[in-house]
């Protein structure tokens, strides 16, 4: 569902692809498929309220970027 306030940034998370983290304030961090100021979906990690109307600052990947990101971390042993 769109998150659309006057002045306020256009969002809809399209797919939640699960929780990184969970904090003490109910805040988590997140890996999502979003959609901002209806563009094109991008990957998404940043944290969000519970429930998903604030957030922080955070990084979005197009499919392309992610998947060398996954590329990287796949020839990588963690």
């Amino acid at each position: 569902m769109p998150n659309e306030r006057e002045n306020d940034i256009v969002f809809e998370i399209v797919e939640h692809i699960g929780a990184i983290k969970t904090f003490p304030n109910g805040w988590t961090k997140e890996l999502n498929v979003v959609r901002w100021n209806n563009g094109d979906p991008k990957y998404d990690i940043r944290e969000w309220d519970e429930t998903h109307s604030r957030m922080t600052k955070g990084i979005t990947l197009r499919p392309d970027e992610m998947q060398k990101v996954a590329q990287l971390l796949g020839d990588r042993a963690i």
